[in-house]
């Protein structure tokens, strides 16, 4: 399948090199490029698309508000943020606002590459436990004003098994750690958090992560036992 890839970037040079790496891949093709978010979802009102590759920091409109823009819409393309620093504030915030992933601009051009991919197939591209260093440092932000778990009772859809997957899934353990510590198959775990995504309308595994902090389900430091 090819993939239709949108680039978003206000300096034109590195914007270049991307589309020049994006358009030598056989499942990949750009369909085309912006240098601010204004100009973004102005270009995606007329071009389908299925990954729009975005800069954070730029003028006019920056990437936080264009992603949040971007996905309001559920039928709407993915979004992968590049940004320069893994601790990046903006890149939590783009995290919140729906972006599936963040990369560092500084990664190898295989590894956007596969980013892209894997962003196309459904799934994230942050590593559960990197998200949480993310949320960990930004909590601040979430800035839970109650100590009540989940009071607006967004959880109440979710059977008990798969609340616990949840939280467990929010303390960043892998499907397969969460097998070990339940008991239970790979396969069982896939086909609860599948339900829980479908359940709470969520995009992907990092904004399950984001909702377990923004409901209290998990608390800013809480490790596994």
């Amino acid at each position: 399948m090819m993939i239709k890839v949108a680039v978003v970037d206000d300096q034109p040079l590195i914007r270049a090199g991307f589309v020049m790496l994006l358009e030598a891949q056989p499942d990949i093709n750009v369909v085309g490029e912006a240098s601010d978010g204004a100009l973004a979802l102005r270009l995606l009102k007329s071009v389908p698309a299925d990954v729009v590759v975005m800069d954070i920091r730029m003028p006019v409109m920056d990437g936080v508000e264009a992603t949040h823009a971007i996905c309001a819409d559920p039928d709407g393309p993915k979004v992968l943020v590049l940004t320069t620093f893994d601790t990046d504030e903006d890149a939590f915030a783009a995290l919140q606002a729906g972006a599936s992933g963040f990369l560092l601009k500084t990664v190898p051009p295989e590894e956007l590459l596969s980013a892209i991919r894997v962003v196309a197939a459904g799934e994230s591209v942050v590593a559960p436990r990197v998200t949480r260093v993310l949320l960990d440092r930004f909590a601040g932000r979430l800035d839970p004003a109650h100590d009540a778990v989940d009071p607006q009772g967004r959880l109440d859809v979710l059977t008990d098994r798969e609340r616990e997957v949840l939280r467990l899934v929010g303390l960043g353990l892998s499907n397969t750690e969460i097998a070990r510590d339940l008991h239970v198959a790979e396969a069982t775990v896939k086909t609860h958090f599948g339900r829980i995504l479908m359940k709470l309308e969520l995009r992907d595994r990092v904004h399950a992560v984001v909702l377990t902090y923004e409901i209290g389900l998990v608390k800013p430091g809480e490790r596994t036992p």
